[in-house]
């Protein structure tokens, strides 16, 4: 089983002709395995299957890390109808022989988002179950939700009227 913080697990990545006339290969991650791997290059992608025109390729080297400070995003990841998992990769789209360089896996939309506004692609696959529960565990045993409160209205137009009589 993986450390307390860390889940090890790889990437598989497809490329796919596409049907434009502007690029010639569509990638994407289409799923995740468990594990190390140690056996094939870290972060290099190897080819594992070719069938008419489309490649998948594993990447490994990559940890998931869960930290406490994301349990609330984690919590509402596992409880949606379909939990995901965000690979984030870089990607040069303008050099057509490049592939997405996956650096991180993450069990956080918010992480995920916040690294889709900074340009990364951010491709979302479906967990794996051992990863599922590795997670779910994680949340059961940090996340605590916070009773929210119904913020008080303040009369904004009292409050200039009071500050502007002193």
């Amino acid at each position: 089983m993986p450390s307390k913080q860390q889940f090890p697990v790889c990437v598989i990545l497809e490329r796919r002709p596409a049907t434009s006339v502007w690029i010639d290969y569509v990638w994407s991650a289409v799923g995740i395995t468990v594990g190390r791997h140690d056996n094939l290059p870290a972060g290099q992608p190897v080819r594992i299957h070719e069938e008419d025109g489309v490649e998948r390729y594993i990447v490994t080297g990559l940890e998931v890390s869960l930290h406490v400070d994301q349990c609330e995003s984690y919590y509402h990841n596992m409880m949606t109808r379909s939990p995901r998992c965000f690979v984030i990769a870089h990607y040069d789209q303008s050099n057509p022989d490049d592939f997405p360089r996956p650096f991180r896996v993450s069990m956080s939309f918010d992480e995920a988002h916040a690294y889709y506004e900074g340009e990364e692609e951010v491709y979302s696959v479906d967990i794996p179950p051992e990863l599922y529960r590795w997670t779910e565990a994680f949340v059961i045993n940090h996340y605590v939700a916070e009773k929210r409160s119904k913020r008080k209205l303040v009369d904004w137009k009292q409050s200039a009227d009071s500050g502007s009589a002193s």
